[in-house]
This record gives structure tokens, C-alpha cells and sequence, in this order.
């Protein structure tokens, strides 16, 4: 990574939306340890092309995202390569906490009463952000949470390991394509956690340098390699 081009702290209970274009990266911060970062991909030229957790986790051959893990899209292309990775265990399959489950696990704290102080659910935050795009509910899709790591127990539920959650740990999302990216900070749905965590995250969007023929992401499985060619072809009708 190169050049630094903004600067964010991203407070717990938020969401936030923006396009990275392709060649910046984007470069997350667990600053207190215990954050979840909801995160949605879409394509803002076609924004029926979007994140795809079966195919991500199928064609790598993988439960959890790390280093060298890509992000693929429904049109088996790459929106985003994980090129940095210091936690090492990011969920793809819980999904997100909703409305309900929010109200039964940390009660009603609306804006009304509690102002800044309210609490948001990850599925009210994405479809506050996707409505400014002209999408709704029928477009969300299986998200990304990044640093929750969940576990099987013995009788093989998911289960959020807590004790992962580590201050300071880092993520860097490299673009391979212009990307929409929508996320939130709201908790992930299996965390127990009895009061309302509200942990920030720094946001910084750096220039990234070009994909060179030994990177570690496009060498790390032979279908990464297939969905960057997919990639090239995309960009060649641009």
C-alpha cells in the first residue's frame, strides 16, 4: 500500500457507505478490540452483480476468510482480495443481527429517547444505506462480518469465540473492480454479550500498487486465478 488518501474512525452502532474505486484498498482497525464490521459488495455499474458467500467459501475451499482469501461476485469475478489479514478468522455465513433479535437481546433504545445513544440492528443498517442507492430488502444478500470468529461446539452449532477479539488487530481489502461498499458496525448476531457493544473501527482508503504475477491472492487458489482473468475481461469491455 501506498499512498494514504482518507481517514476515518468509524463509531460503534454506525453504518457507512462509499465506492472504492478498482486499485485503492481499504484498510480496517479493531481499535478496542471485540468490533464486527457488517459488509456488503455490489457493483455500481450493475448493481444486481454483488457479494457471493457460497461461491467465495466453495471455491476456495474454506469456512473462514484470511489472508489470500478474494471476495467473489454472482458473476464469478473478484471484488476485493484480502491482501493483509493480523486476525486471521473473519465470518461469512451468521449473517446479521435483526430488529427483533435486537429488541429481545439489549431491549428498545430509540433515537427519541436515547439519541446518539440508540442501538441499530446490522439488517436496519444495510437497508438505510442501500435506499440511498435505489435498493431494498430483496437485495441483500449472506454478508461478511469481519473480526468475529465463530466455532462448532460439541454437537456442531456455531457458537462466537470471544476470546478472539483482540484491539488493534487489521484487515486490508484490496479492489479489484469499482466496488459499492456497504457496512455497518452493529454486533454480530451470536455475540453474547449483555450490553450493547459499540466498539469503533478505523476506516482508511489507501492507493494499492498493481497486481503483479507472484501475488500471493491471485497465486493463492487456482479459481482466484480463474476470477482475476474474469476480471481482465470485464475491464477489456469497459
Amino acid at each position: 500500500m501506498t499512498e494514504l488518501l482518507y481517514d476515518y474512525t468509524m463509531p460503534g452502532g454506525a453504518h457507512w457507505s462509499f465506492r472504492l474505486r478498482r486499485g485503492t484498498a481499504l484498510r480496517l482497525t479493531d481499535l478496542e478490540g471485540g468490533a464486527n464490521v457488517g459488509m456488503l459488495f455490489y457493483n455500481p455499474e450493475e448493481k444486481l452483480e454483488r457479494y457471493n458467500a457460497p461461491d467465495t467459501l466453495k471455491g476456495q475451499h474454506t469456512f473462514k476468510l484470511t489472508r489470500g482469501n478474494c471476495l467473489y461476485s454472482d458473476m464469478g469475478r473478484v471484488f476485493a482480495s484480502i491482501v493483509d489479514d493480523s486476525f486471521g478468522w473473519h465470518d461469512t455465513v451468521c449473517g446479521n443481527l435483526d430488529d427483533a433479535r435486537l429488541l429481545e437481546k439489549y431491549g428498545e433504545h430509540n433515537y427519541q429517547q436515547y439519541r446518539n445513544d440508540w442501538t441499530l440492528s446490522g439488517h436496519a443498517s444495510f437497508l438505510t444505506e442501500l435506499a440511498k442507492y435505489g435498493l431494498g430488502e430483496r437485495d441483500l444478500a449472506a454478508n461478511l462480518n469481519l473480526f468475529s470468529k465463530v466455532v462448532t461446539d460439541d454437537n456442531g452449532q456455531l457458537r462466537f469465540d470471544a476470546g478472539a477479539a483482540r484491539a488493534g488487530a487489521q484487515i486490508t481489502l484490496r479492489f479489484e473492480m469499482d466496488t459499492l461498499v456497504v457496512m455497518h458496525t452493529c454486533p454480530h448476531p451470536l455475540n453474547p454479550a449483555s450490553d450493547y457493544p459499540r466498539k469503533p473501527v478505523r476506516v482508511e482508503m489507501l492507493t494499492a500498487a498493481p497486481v503483479a504475477k507472484d501475488d500471493y491472492c491471485l497465486n493463492f487458489r487456482p479459481e482466484n486465478a480463474r476470477a482475476f482473468e474474469n476480471n481482465r475481461l470485464y475491464h477489456l469491455g469497459l
